[in-house]
């Protein structure tokens, strides 16, 4: 297993500063079990989409910083706000929070699957002509960002409760349109 930390990421005040797309791991594979045991049958699958996006979104980047994102199709501009949902969301953290400390692998698991279904409801509002401006600013967005600092013992409820704001926003959004 390699840690690659990143001063970018450091100098940002994002932390830990480990860079997601240089940090690897030989035992992926082995690994998987324990996960699938521990944190969930769909936890690999969850893995390997969150990475994807981030890779995508590093692509997207050089482009961003040469024409600005309003040039992006929609569809890309909501990898952007995808990713940045599981850079700040997901993968910093706060050390000096009482909850946000420590993080059990379940929750984080439930987190991550929050964050990808906002991803696929984006999807499919954004195929029955959703704009992307409107899902930018979608109000559960603000809930996703906080979750992280909901107590970790009853989490499991307050995801269900997120997952059925969301849905009910998405619909709001697609009878609004």
């Amino acid at each position: 297993t390699f840690w690659a930390l990143d001063k970018s990421l450091a100098s940002r005040r994002h932390f830990p500063a480990i860079g997601w797309l240089d940090s690897y791991s030989l035992y992926l594979d082995d690994v998987t079990e324990w996960f699938n045991e521990n944190a969930g049958k769909n936890w690999r699958k969850l893995r390997d989409e969150a990475m994807s996006l981030l890779q995508k979104e590093e692509e997207l980047q050089k482009i961003v910083q040469l024409v600005g994102p309003d040039a992006l199709p929609d569809s890309e501009r909501l990898v952007l706000e995808v990713t940045k949902m599981l850079r700040e969301d997901f993968l910093q953290q706060n050390a000096f929070h009482d909850v946000d400390a420590f993080c059990p692998i379940d929750k984080q698991v439930m987190m991550l699957e929050i964050i990808l279904n906002f991803n696929d409801a984006a999807k499919a509002a954004m195929e029955k002509q959703a704009k992307i401006e409107l899902i930018a600013k979608m109000k559960i967005k603000e809930d996703i960002a906080r979750m992280k600092e909901h107590d970790n013992k009853t989490f499991r409820q307050h995801s269900e409760s997120l997952i059925k704001k969301m849905q009910s926003e998405f619909q709001s959004l697609e009878v609004a349109k």
